[in-house]
């Protein structure tokens, strides 16, 4: 039997184990191609600098932030700053005076020298590197007295050092070049006068130079202190002319108006297919191995693909084509319906790997990834438990809330016009009522139609006055105490294993709904000692209980019980035998004794098998100490593992331990 249940366990997990890759490789296929196909036909072809081929009005109104138009004033700005250039260098001051000191002691060395001829030192004194002397200098230098030449060295220096302080630039040396004449010493005599410039202007140099750093700095703050120009193109406003040559600019609002064909290149196509590839595998990999019972469930596994596929789908044609969508495309209904019909957990990782794709959509935006997610996740959250309509109003104002907040983080300090800001905060705040009300028409299609209960059905369900549960109570008063009974143990038990517990009480309620019918039949709603069956054969007593199973589901189907509940009716008994009956006959089939089935495929079904055993043969022996409770838990919940019947739920050997201390619990504080 362990080898059995061992194998039967291996072949279980190996096909939820297929259904996730199956799973997996669909949505990689699906959202491949949704991503690199253009479903909008653009209506135009046209680059840069190509000739419009026909007149291209604007098809509505539209105010944008134009990056074309932005740039331009920006390098407007930019460049109206002039080069800034740092003070005058010392050091080119030093320099050019000890140059001249130095050049001046040769002249006065050639001056001096006996040996020289007039000639010779004519020509020495044209030859000094980088020093340009006329004639007439030459020989006004040789000719004057040592008096005098005193002065003009003096002057030399004295001038040469107060025009070098000032901040010369390159193109400002000519014009130094002209002033020397003018700051010479009155003192001096015209010849000295003369001899100064003539020796002054050969060592003026640029003392004052381009700083680029600083500059680069300038016109980038110019830049940045540029305002962002905003747009608008009215509707029926020509964007191109026939003939007109294709400027940045309109090249830019046929794709801010979705007119522009996208073209998609190899190495982009590789990409997408790479970042779904990458996404795919880590939501399908989380769920696998956080949320591995949801792979159990088929409709709730369809539903999970349907969302993912329709909100990028939808995604992929709305918002490339209107700027307006960006704000009020209702990503956050997808993450509402997750979580009212699969799972909050599930819901939360779905809408983060949405937003990523919404913001690879959006064109690499950080805005939109953001502004999804966080409404997403807020409204996924307010629904983590829907107990009432109005969490619907409740989760859409959360949206609404996160989405004004993100638009004000990205938007509030460089929005370039209040309007424009105020359009995009109240889309934001539309987009949580658009998302609310999608959510909770989706909510009622997809429960109805595939059949999920959910949190907000199953306590509708589970009210007294319910029709069904009040001719229970009034037709198997006794039976009616039995479920609430069974209700309490499974609840908790379903608790502490971590199942659904509002599901396991629920279905306590109705899965003995078809007792009611013949309630005679049934020992709890007899009367002390009036047992009809001691008039009957075993064998058609026995068909006349399991027929409770049968009339029960017919009932389920006449009240409209959704298939989740009905499902419990069956399951509860599994395929047990009327052991009472079985042993009293003397002859017959044992499938004549035994319920139809199937046996119990949920741990909720199998928690309200044990629940339905234990109770009922707690109340018919009606022990008198705990351990005598203690044993009869422990031979209901062994039998039913021994016979197979918990297989098909999941349940490990650990939550049976948890179970029975559970239900040891509650009896306690029964009986």
């Amino acid at each position: 039997m362990a080898e059995k249940t061992k194998e039967f366990r291996r072949a279980f997990l190996r096909g939820r184990r297929l259904r996730a890759i199956l799973v997996g490789l669909f949505l990689i296929l699906v959202l491949s191609l949704i991503l690199v196909v253009q479903f909008l036909p653009s209506q135009i072809n046209l680059q840069v600098g190509e000739v419009s081929p026909a007149d291209i009005r604007s098809p509505r109104r539209i105010t944008y932030i134009s990056r074309v138009m932005t740039d331009e004033e920006r390098e407007k700005s930019a460049s109206a700053v002039p080069p800034v250039y740092d003070a005058a260098d010392p050091e080119v001051l030093r320099r050019q005076l000890e140059r001249l000191q130095s050049v001046f002691a040769y002249v006065d060395s050639i001056r001096h020298d006996p040996f020289a001829s007039r000639e010779e030192k004519e020509n020495l004194l044209a030859q000094i590197p980088e020093v340009s002397l006329s004639s007439e200098a030459v020989a006004q230098t040789l000719d004057a007295s040592d008096e005098g030449w005193a002065g003009v060295v003096g002057e030399s220096l004295y001038l040469l050092d107060q025009i070098l302080r000032q901040d010369i630039r390159a193109e400002g040396v000519a014009e130094a070049k002209r002033q020397v004449p003018s700051r010479v010493s009155l003192s001096l005599s015209p010849t000295q006068a003369a001899l100064v410039e003539a020796w002054v202007v050969n060592f003026i140099l640029p003392s004052s130079f381009l700083n680029p750093q600083l500059t680069e700095e300038s016109r980038e703050e110019a830049r940045d202190s540029v305002q962002p120009v905003s747009i608008t193109i009215e509707e029926g406003e020509i964007i191109l002319r026939e003939g007109d040559v294709t400027t940045p600019l309109a090249w830019e609002k046929l794709g801010v108006l979705g007119l522009r064909q996208v073209s998609v290149e190899w190495p982009e196509v590789a990409s997408r297919v790479l970042f779904t590839l990458v996404m795919v595998t880590l939501l399908v990999g989380y769920l696998w191995r956080l949320r591995p019972e949801l792979w159990d469930d088929s409709r709730r596994v369809v539903i999970f693909v349907l969302l993912i596929v329709v909100t990028v789908l939808a995604a992929k044609i709305l918002i490339p084509g209107s700027p307006l969508f960006r704000y009020l495309f209702p990503s956050a209904a997808a993450a509402m319906l997750l979580a009212t019909l699969v799972g909050a957990e599930v819901a939360v990782i779905s809408t983060t790997a949405l937003s990523l794709f919404l913001g690879l959509i959006g064109g690499v935006s950080l805005e939109l990834t953001l502004y999804a997610l966080a409404g997403g996740i807020l409204s996924a959250l307010r629904l983590h438990r829907l107990e009432r309509i109005n969490n619907f109003l409740w989760a859409g104002a959360w949206c609404a809330a996160a989405n004004a907040a993100i638009i004000a983080v990205f938007q509030f300090t460089s929005a370039g016009d209040t309007l424009g800001f105020m359009s995009n905060l109240g889309t934001g705040l539309i987009n949580g009522g658009l998302s609310a009300s999608l959510a909770l028409g989706g909510f009622f299609v997809l429960s109805n139609f595939i059949g999920i209960v959910t949190p907000l059905q199953l306590l509708d369900l589970a009210r007294p006055t319910h029709p069904l549960l009040k001719e229970l109570l009034l037709k198997a008063p006794g039976t009616y105490h039995h479920s609430l009974m069974v209700a309490n143990l499974a609840e908790q038990a379903a608790e502490a294993v971590g199942a659904d517990p509002l599901l396991a009480r629920v279905g306590a309620y109705y899965h003995d709904i078809g007792k009611v019918l013949r309630p005679y039949l049934f020992i709890e709603n007899q009367e002390e000692g009036l047992n009809i069956h001691e008039k009957m054969e075993p064998k058609l007593s026995a068909q006349m209980i399991i027929a409770h199973v049968p009339d029960g589901l017919e009932l389920a189907r006449k009240y409209g019980l959704p298939t989740t509940i009905r499902e419990f009716i069956p399951q509860h008994h599994g395929t047990t035998k009327t052991a009472y009956f079985y042993h009293l006959a003397e002859e017959g089939k044992a499938e004549e004794f035994t319920y139809p089935g199937p046996r119990p495929k949920t741990r909720e079904a199998g928690i309200v098998m044990l629940a339905d055993g234990v109770e009922a043969t707690i109340r018919a022996e009606r022990p008198t100490s705990f351990e005598k409770a203690k044993q009869i838990v422990e031979k209901i919940v062994e039998a039913r593992l021994r016979e197979g019947q918990l297989d098909g739920t999941d349940l490990t050997l650990r939550d049976l331990d948890k179970i029975k201390e559970t239900f040891l619990q509650v009896l306690e504080g029964i009986y």
